[in-house]
């Protein structure tokens, strides 16, 4: 081998395999277009493979270079924590966690985590983000994300899944409905109702366990409205565009205006799971999940 490999040429690489255009990655880059191609040509003769075909009309990976990419991905992923991970060990912290939630786990899950982890890890720096479903599981399995709070019957094999929460669903009704605690017997008084609803999108599976709460009871729902936010959900519902149904985790709201019916007949519950990649090397994610 006539050069060694260094990580200058690993971020050539990707960037190349990530365009398959060698201008546009030399323009990201900020270098030129033939010292971006003498590097990766350097890379090549190292290796002793051929990374990339390419003529003047495109440029496609090898199946070499396929491997290559999928692998070296994770690794300077893993490299770039750690240097980050040493920082902090610098400037006196001792390490991150980077969460990823939907947003009933912050009503008091997350909130509860969070101080159990302050009081045992004082110098811990912390990281949220409100992601749906699927963007969570891409954030774990490209370790953007150390820990994931879902609601997801499966999820991919190269993960771990935890149930932490299982719930009854709620009704949520505008405070001036004429449906009560009292007066409330079956679900099919609802069947003329208009009905708002979490977007499938937001999670396939959760929407599933409640469309089959509509087929127990004899009725397809009429469904005005989807949205992501519970938030969103409780202004429709008091301004009478229709009812919901929601986790009892979100039922915690100011909104006055809004009544919940807790649907404890239903043998339907919404869960909640804790997910995480079994290759994260995070030495504080084991720490977590011992406290969750």
């Amino acid at each position: 081998m006539s050069y060694q490999i260094e990580l200058r040429h690993i971020r050539y690489f990707l960037a190349v395999a990530e365009d398959l255009h060698y201008r546009k990655a030399a323009e990201r880059l900020f270098i030129s277009q033939p010292g971006l191609s003498r590097q990766i040509k350097q890379m090549e003769e190292s290796l002793g493979v051929i990374l990339f075909e390419r003529n003047n009309r495109r440029v496609v990976l090898t199946k070499a270079g396929e491997y290559l990419k999928k692998e070296l991905a994770i690794n300077l992923k893993n490299i770039e924590h750690t240097f980050y991970h040493a920082k902090l060990v610098n400037d006196g912290k001792n390490g991150d966690l980077k969460f990823g939630y939907v947003g009933s786990a912050m009503q008091e899950i997350i909130p509860n985590l969070l101080l159990k982890l302050k009081s045992k890890h004082p110098n811990v720096v912390f990281s949220l983000q409100e992601l749906d479903n699927q963007k969570q599981i891409e954030g774990l399995l490209s370790y953007d994300l150390d820990l994931g709070f879902v609601r997801l019957e499966r999820v991919p094999k190269i993960l771990e899944k935890k149930l932490i929460l299982k719930e009854p669903f709620c009704l949520v009704l505008p405070k001036n409905h004429k449906i009560t605690k009292e007066n409330f017997k079956s679900f099919s008084q609802l069947k003329e109702e208009s009905f708002i609803l979490f977007n499938p999108a937001y999670s396939a599976s959760y929407y599933e366990k409640v469309m089959q709460i509509f087929d127990e009871s004899g009725f397809s729902p009429n469904i005005t409205h989807n949205t992501i936010h519970a938030g969103s959900i409780y202004k429709l519902v008091e301004n009478n565009f229709g009812v919901s149904i929601v986790p009892k985790s979100l039922t915690k709201t100011d909104d006055k205006k809004v009544r919940f019916i807790e649907l404890k007949h239903l043998k339907q519950q919404a869960v909640l799971s804790i997910v995480w990649n079994k290759s994260n090397r995070n030495p504080l994610l084991n720490q977590l999940i011992k406290l969750l």
